[in-house]
């Protein structure tokens, strides 16, 4: 297995970065090759630093840097020699077997877009996220940020591939589906959650427990994966993080809290794209770059690419 981590990806790169790739070759299995992708220089002067085997990664020159703040397409475009350019061209071409960045979020979906594309059926390919139910346990939200509006048979794939993952990488058996809605009758929320409501309950693709309250989500254990449009998951995922800051503020030691922290789970997948693709928040540190790699193995191992592939042809 070949995953291909973006160097120059995120606010703290390279440092964080390389100092993440280092800390997740400590726990990968053998068989596991990281690829670094980035400025080879500064790839191999943090490496010498820290005294670490540069043997132990494959690195691949990358020239330049999509910064945070330029525009996705035109600058993918404008910068073919990029780190994120090179990753998915090493992803598209099956050089790499996975492919990570904490770098612009809107480059990384154009590539995702625009290189290794969508599986054939997906309507609209989505982001999922965690959030945390239980002491110890996550739930799967999606989508949280692609697709701001989301048409009905749109949400009913989310709740297919939301199923997969969560077998597949979380290793839950027959999850829970739940949609989130302003009520738990079937009559309540919007023409979108009602008539996505309908298109569910009858389901035979997945195991459809209803709708899901805003005040349910977070420590009630009511369903293994939230679908959602992308407006309405992108505010879920802003309040979680912003909910954990709070907790910080205030000093508050709690063991459920800590789990709203985005580092212990690293990166976000993209699901319903060819390749197995994983984004990371843009300020990771050394834990979070740590995690979004072995977030990546997992996704690798799941098999999840085909199994998608395999339910939607």
């Amino acid at each position: 297995m070949k995953i291909g981590l973006d160097i120059m990806g995120g606010d703290f790169a390279p440092e964080a970065t390389v100092l993440g790739a280092i800390e997740s070759r400590k726990v990968l299995p053998a068989d596991v090759e990281l690829v670094l992708i980035g400025d080879q220089d500064k790839i191999v002067e943090i490496l010498n630093r820290e005294k670490c085997d540069i043997s132990q990664f494959q690195i691949v020159h990358a020239s330049d840097v999509i910064e945070m703040g330029e525009h996705p397409a035109k600058a993918f475009k404008a910068k073919p020699n990029s780190s994120v350019a090179v990753g998915f061209g090493l992803l598209h071409k099956g050089l790499i077997d996975g492919f990570a960045s904490a770098g612009n979020t809107g480059a990384m979906l154009v590539g995702a877009m625009y290189t290794v594309k969508a599986i054939s059926g997906i309507i609209r390919p989505c982001i999922g996220s965690y959030v945390p139910t239980d002491i110890n346990k996550y739930a799967l939200l999606l989508d949280v940020g692609l697709n701001p509006d989301s048409r009905p048979d749109v949400l009913y794939q989310y709740g297919i591939l939301g199923k997969i993952y969560a077998e597949s990488v979380m290793g839950i058996t027959n999850p829970r589906i739940g949609l989130v809605n302003i009520g738990s009758e079937k009559e309540k929320g919007n023409m979108v959650a009602q008539s996505t409501h309908e298109l569910m309950e009858d389901s035979k693709d997945f195991n459809f427990v209803g709708n899901v309250e805003g005040n349910e989500l977070f420590g009630d254990d009511k369903a293994d994966v939230f679908v959602c449009d992308g407006f309405v998951g992108n505010v879920i995922l802003k309040e979680a993080e912003g909910f954990y800051k709070l907790a910080q503020r205030r000093k508050i030691d709690d063991e459920f809290f800590e789990m709203f922290n985005f580092e212990h789970y690293g990166g976000t997948p993209v699901l319903g794209i060819n390749k197995p693709v994983i984004i990371g928040h843009g300020i990771s540190n050394v834990p979070a770059i740590k995690n979004m790699i072995l977030q990546t193995q997992k996704v690798i191992e799941g098999n999840l690419v085909d199994k998608i592939k395999e339910a939607f042809n």
